[in-house]
């Protein structure tokens, strides 16, 4: 069985395309279980955040089941598949490891060493686990990924000098506007991202806070939270003109704000500026929005240049994180390795052991009056004979792991002695833990 990885990120696409891929975490049963069903994709994990949408899946047949993949997410969101395959990358074997360790512990994100990315893994692992997407191999994989993600953090100070892009967004808007301290923050959306972001900004100094929320209770327990005061989410447009930064993270399927209801905010504000962070994905925020006067718009991408600046003082950190994820990754793919390789072993001794005792009875049967002594010798010298003609087969079958063409020794080996191996949850006990 082979790991693979297909998707795009912040690195590959921009933010108009990472949001037609987008998959609605409420609504991610159907495409889990379309995804489980495409040919030889025997387990899958579908993780959309607002910077990357990836699949994470098991399968024989690598080729096939990138492609498969890449055209699953374009057919299933209905987009031309040209349009969709110039961004997406596919990863297998030791590669596809990697890259899964490295997006865990935030090595691969926008914003080096934030923690937002281990708890949407978690979260999308969470999802496949529930609907039964997920199986030995990616249960092990994910698991394995969550102990990789806590040890850089443990063991490298990567997390301590990192940013997000939630404090990008305080030190915009501490350039746009100086002082923070007179200033009003309107919280759209009640979500993890939206309420660090709104206490970054608090920690800043902006002493008032509005926070809309569709769901007005929890809306109004986060205002209680940072000390701040609810508006229901149907009146956001009658409190638009008392914020001066506006954080908008809601789940909307559409814009929320146009250029009309931003227009009109700033002439009651008489053209006092408006600075809006939509870090929403699809975007709440039409971005002509950005074309009025007086009003700036920013969002996940266009934080990137702030974010960008901080990366340097984390290299150093980053360094010794990346050395962990190798080391964990090459007793990873050991172990995956061994989940084919156990069982085949298993089978190849006992057909030998099968053989060797039919044979020896037989002799036995013959050889009227030998005494038991005679007997031991005679299983302990064809005991030594299968364990010296196993030992290379063996021997190379250990020793080979995934892409060094295991699939065909175990193929070889399992045609010319006509094996019969089945793979179950049984092998894992055979195998140990790898942490």
């Amino acid at each position: 069985m082979n790991i693979i990885v297909v998707g795009l990120s912040h690195h590959t696409a921009s933010i108009e395309t990472r949001e037609k891929l987008a998959f609605d975490p409420n609504r991610i049963e159907k495409p889990l279980r379309g995804l489980v069903a495409l040919p030889d994709i025997r387990e899958g994990i579908l993780l959309s955040t607002c910077n990357r949408v990836e699949v994470y899946a098991v399968t024989r047949d690598i080729a096939g089941g990138i492609a498969r993949i890449k055209r699953f997410l374009a057919e299933w969101h209905e987009l031309p598949y040209e349009e969709v395959a110039q961004h997406l990358y596919g990863y297998h074997g030791e590669n596809a490891i990697r890259h899964v360790f490295r997006v865990a512990a935030s090595l691969d994100s926008l914003v080096v060493g934030e923690s937002q990315i281990l708890g949407q893994v978690k979260a999308a692992y969470s999802y496949a686990a529930e609907y039964g997407t997920s199986g030995l191999i990616l249960n092990r994989f994910l698991h394995k990924a969550f102990f990789v993600a806590k040890r850089v953090r443990t063991e490298t100070r990567i997390a301590a000098s990192a940013v997000s892009i939630a404090f990008a967004a305080v030190e915009l808007a501490k350039k746009i506007f100086g002082d923070l301290a007179d200033k009003t923050v309107l919280l759209i959306g009640a979500g993890e991202m939206g309420e660090l972001a709104a206490k970054h900004f608090i920690g800043n100094g902006v002493r008032s806070v509005l926070v809309a929320n569709r769901t007005f209770e929890r809306g109004a327990r986060l205002a209680e939270e940072l000390a701040g005061r609810p508006v229901r989410f149907e009146d956001l447009f009658d409190h638009l003109h008392k914020a001066d930064i506006i954080l908008s993270s809601t789940g909307a399927s559409h814009y929320i704000i146009g250029p009309k209801d931003v227009a009109g905010a700033v002439r009651r504000r008489k053209q006092r500026p408006m600075f809006f962070i939509d870090i929403a994905v699809p975007r709440d925020v039409d971005p002509e929005v950005n074309e009025l006067e007086n009003v700036y718009l920013y969002n996940t991408d266009d934080l990137q240049d702030i974010v960008e600046s901080n990366r340097e003082q984390r290299l150093k950190e980053a360094a010794k994180a990346e050395e962990i994820v190798a080391e964990e990754a090459g007793r990873f793919l050991a172990w995956l390795s061994s989940l084919e390789v156990v069982p085949t072993i298993v089978a190849l001794r006992s057909r030998f052991d099968e053989i060797v005792r039919t044979e020896v009875e037989r002799t036995m049967v013959a050889w009227k009056g030998i005494s038991p002594e005679h007997e031991k010798r005679i299983e302990a010298m064809t005991a030594a004979m299968i364990a010296k003609l196993l030992h290379t087969p063996i021997s190379v079958l250990k020793h080979t792991g995934q892409g060094n063409r295991i699939d065909l020794y175990l193929d070889a080996l399992r045609s010319l002695f006509d094996l019969q191996v089945e793979a179950s949850e049984k092998n894992e006990a055979m195998l140990g833990n790898d942490e």
